[in-house]
């Protein structure tokens, strides 16, 4: 069962981790929402608002010229 569960991860997250290394992480996040949905801190700046919410910290929206 161990190793179905493994299997899936892996299918799930293999297109992102490709995404990732061919392009670099700027390019990736640039060119699929879904993966810059998932940058909460760029730069020393919460860049995700429901974690800066919670924090009670400044959100700081990611921008393409990060």
């Amino acid at each position: 069962m161990f190793f179905l569960r493994s299997y899936a991860l892996n299918n799930a997250t293999q297109p992102f981790v490709r995404a990732l290394a061919d392009k670099g992480w700027r390019q990736a996040v640039d060119d699929d929402p879904h993966l810059a949905a998932g940058v909460n801190v760029h730069d020393g700046r919460v860049t995700c608002e429901a974690v800066a919410k919670d924090l009670g910290l400044d959100y700081a929206p990611l921008s393409r010229t990060d």
